[in-house]
């Protein structure tokens, strides 16, 4: 991690709600959304933030480095329907070690639709792809650090 890795850092991000966002057209992973209202699906909201998060990590990590959400505390107060444009606003509220806390905020065109906190953990990325190869072919686990 860098130097400038701090408590402060911001981001914001925009997108527009595309069908794929949506809960019925998840029907492909979850056979009961297919009948759900067409509005933005609480797991793109999630994918969402966590992209804005990783934004706000652009350039603050070092090479073989990266970052994984491993935790999720966010409401869903409003519904968002195809078409509209959503942001996100993040910030990174603490480091501690290789977690790293944030705060996000998520409106649409109209009003706020989640708020909440995202947690993410800085990997070395060598280790973590072994660590996935082993489990992947039934290895003794290795320790996570």
């Amino acid at each position: 991690m860098k130097d400038s890795l701090k408590p402060g850092l911001r981001a914001t991000l925009t997108a527009t709600v595309v069908p794929e966002m949506l809960v019925p057209n998840l029907a492909g992973l979850f056979a009961n959304f297919g009948e759900m209202p067409e509005v933005l699906a609480t797991m793109a909201l999630v994918g969402f933030v966590e992209s804005a998060c990783v934004k706000c990590l652009s350039g603050h990590l070092d090479a073989d480095e990266d970052s994984l959400g491993i935790h999720v505390d966010l409401s869903h107060v409003a519904p968002t329907p195809v078409g509209l444009e959503i942001r996100a606003e993040v910030e990174l509220v603490s480091v501690e070690g290789r977690r790293l806390n944030f705060v996000a905020k998520v409106f649409d065109a109209r009003e706020l639709i989640s708020e909440g906190r995202h947690q993410r953990a800085v990997i070395a990325v060598p280790r973590f792809r072994e660590r996935v190869r082993a489990k992947a072919a039934g290895e003794e686990p290795m320790s996570p650090r």
